[in-house]
């Protein structure tokens, strides 16, 4: 008799329970219509709620995640520890025919932390960071932030003034440099900004070093403690903790500055908004100086404990195969990735991987579908977000064409808006109360994210130029004193026109 009027009292609660959600979802329901817009905004919740209440479970897990580092002031290196902790043994990064274990990345990254400690290098120094792709380069700049140092993540392409440009920008104190580009740092080392300036070279051995005075790193760091340097406590969560070079489309590369708190968003929101695990591996064939690659792409087992594997530059030719290799279970794509993958010759190996997942930027809307069943991509979630800027969203249920969505039910969770511009001037369009107006549904307008100080999501940390930040920040947006990102782009419903780059919503 006792089971059984357990089970009767179990389910009058749960019936309770149930009876008492359902008018509580209906009350919310009526006051959504009556202040929102009524049958339409009714109809768009019924269309959108599985959208968002997965994304909201998720942001909520986000959440926690980046409460608790910021509540217990962690910094990457920090959490990296908690991650190696958690997955002794197993493969952190994969790469040609290496194989490197979360253990092994953490010492390593010691070394390079110890060896440079050694060397004078202090918290808040920057250090040009610029070496091609290999796990040796996450490796040293995870070990320069251990220490509370700032590299500076060069692109590789770089010669002359350019690459003189951005070691000056980041204030750089010293240059690591890889063997393979020596001889384009050697063209510039008579320069103002750079002669003076050590230089440490990776990979290359005492006997091949090009660069007059140049110090043999390699050796270096043999004779480095793997032991955790004691610097490490002494990173904070709001700490700088890179330099991003911006692509330089109007003028020289910017110099962005990336946070601890700003690379948790990064990594772990994309990794936590489209349901990676630890049991996925992920192929990142993207430059590890750029967000996309090298934080993103590398954090998702920096935090996450996803393998990730990395390739020296990326293949079209050798995409899939690459993913068949490590059994990639998801892959990122840049820009025209995906056009020159659908442009290859087709073969086998298109379909007989095990990709589960795409994620990145960039993906033309008229390929999407095509490229879905082409290579048999279950899932693409296109994102849109800048380097710098607070102003991100991500599409995470595949929907074609659509690089993410603000939420109908639950829009003041993450607060970004359309804003009107003038076509011509591209300047602000204000009331006569000098405030911002915001886009009606259709209509195109500049996509801003509101800015809130000390926030990991909503907080904008700017360039190393401040006059280059200054011109990202619109203020008295929507009420006197607030502010608020520029993200320089512009968004349309399907078939609205924009002059413009845009951003498709769903």
């Amino acid at each position: 008799m006792w089971p059984s009027a357990v089970a009767v009292g179990v389910g009058s609660v749960l019936w309770y329970s149930t009876y008492f959600n359902s008018y509580l979802l209906a009350a919310i329901i009526a006051a959504v219509y009556v202040s929102a817009g009524g049958s339409l905004t009714l109809w768009r919740i019924y269309r959108t709620f599985p959208r968002d209440y997965k994304a909201l479970g998720r942001f909520i897990k986000l959440q926690i995640f980046l409460r608790r580092v910021k509540w217990k002031n962690l910094s990457v290196p920090k959490v990296f520890q908690e991650v190696v902790q958690q997955n002794k043994g197993r493969v952190a990064f994969y790469f040609e025919d290496q194989k490197w274990t979360f253990d092994e990345v953490e010492e390593y990254s010691n070394q390079v932390a110890n060896y440079f400690a050694g060397h004078g290098v202090q918290h808040g120094d920057s250090v040009a960071l610029l070496m091609e792709n290999r796990v040796e380069y996450i490796c040293m700049w995870l070990g320069l932030t251990k220490l509370g140092a700032v590299p500076a993540l060069v692109n590789f392409n770089l010669r002359q003034d350019p690459l003189v440009h951005c070691i000056k920008v980041a204030s750089c104190k010293l240059i690591v440099c890889g063997a393979e580009l020596q001889e384009a740092l050697c063209d510039v080392k008579d320069r103002e900004a750079v002669a003076d300036l050590p230089v440490y070279v990776s990979g290359a051995g005492k006997d091949s070093l090009k660069c007059q005075g140049a110090i043999d790193l390699d050796a270096g760091l043999a004779s480095a403690a793997t032991s955790s340097p004691p610097q490490i406590d002494n990173v904070n969560f709001g700490d700088n903790m890179v330099f991003i070079y911006t692509s330089g489309t109007t003028g020289l590369p910017k110099a962005a500055i990336i946070k601890h708190s700003r690379a948790f968003f990064a990594a772990a929101g994309m990794g936590t908004m489209i349901g990676l695990t630890p049991s996925d591996i992920v192929y990142d064939p993207l430059p590890l100086y750029h967000t996309s690659g090298g934080i993103i792409g590398v954090g998702q087992a920096l935090f996450l404990g996803s393998p990730v594997a990395i390739r020296r530059k990326f293949s079209a030719t050798q995409y899939w195969n690459d993913c068949i290799k490590y059994g990639c279970t998801a892959a990122q794509y840049i820009g025209e990735m995906c056009r020159y993958l659908l442009n290859m010759p087709r073969k086998p190996e298109d379909t007989k991987h095990q990709i589960r997942m795409m994620f990145g930027n960039g993906l033309r809307p008229n390929i999407w579908k095509e490229f879905e069943s082409t290579f048999n991509i279950p899932t693409i979630c296109e994102f849109y977000g800048s380097t710098e800027g607070n102003a991100n969203i991500i599409n995470i249920d595949g929907k074609p064409g659509a690089v993410g969505f603000v939420s109908v039910l639950f829009p003041g969770v993450y607060p970004v808006a359309l804003i009107k511009v003038d076509e011509e001037t591209k300047e602000v369009v204000r009331d006569e109360n000098g405030l911002c107006l915001r886009c009606k549904p259709g209509e195109a307008g500049e996509f801003i994210g509101k800015i809130v100080k000390n926030d990991p999501v909503r907080d904008f940390h700017g360039y190393a130029d401040e006059t280059a930040s200054s011109k990202k920040v619109v203020r008295d947006v929507f009420a006197k004193g607030d502010s608020a990102f520029l993200s320089g782009q512009c968004s349309f419903v399907q078939g609205q026109k924009c002059s413009s780059s845009v951003l498709i919503f769903h």
